[in-house]
């Protein structure tokens, strides 16, 4: 049985070494792949509006959070970022923590989701999102800088909650 649920500074322990392997990557997120545990932890728990985990068993096998994409005039669309542990990958997580996310923004009054900075090789996820009803509204030609594939295109995803 599983849960989702508001994560804490307690959780970081078990999300660390989640977030230190894809921001290593470097094939995903646009975060420093040297990035420090400290400026991890700021960045996924604290500066989002929320942050939540997919806990099993006692283990966290995925986190999102949950913000304003802007300020403002915007701040009425959200931004969300979602990782899996690789060990759980292909499991259905990614999927419950969106489904999810869309629950909760529409609960917190966010009216759309958008994904700024999606790479275009990230396929399996480009794909997860189309079938949950988002959009490719955007291309960024050659703004993510692959560690593989060079400059790739990054896609802003967009979808209306409402």
């Amino acid at each position: 049985m599983h849960q989702i649920r508001l994560a804490n500074d307690l959780d970081w322990p078990k999300i660390w070494p989640i977030f230190a392997k894809v921001a290593q990557a470097g094939d995903t997120y646009a975060y420093p792949t040297d990035i420090s545990s400290t400026k991890a932890q700021t960045t996924w728990l604290h500066v989002p509006h929320k942050t939540f985990v997919y806990e099993q068993d006692g283990q966290i096998l995925g986190t999102y959070y949950i913000k304003p994409n802007q300020a403002g005039p915007g701040a009425h669309v959200c931004n969300c970022g979602y990782m899996v542990a690789e060990q759980a990958r292909g499991k259905g997580i990614a999927r419950a923590l969106c489904e999810h996310s869309q629950h909760v923004a529409i609960e917190l009054g966010y009216q759309a989701m958008q994904y700024n900075f999606v790479a275009s090789t990230n396929e399996v996820a480009v794909k997860l999102w189309q079938k949950l009803g988002f959009a490719v509204v955007g291309t960024l030609p050659g703004a993510f800088k692959h560690p593989s594939h060079g400059n790739v295109d990054a896609l802003v995803m967009y979808k209306w909650l409402i």
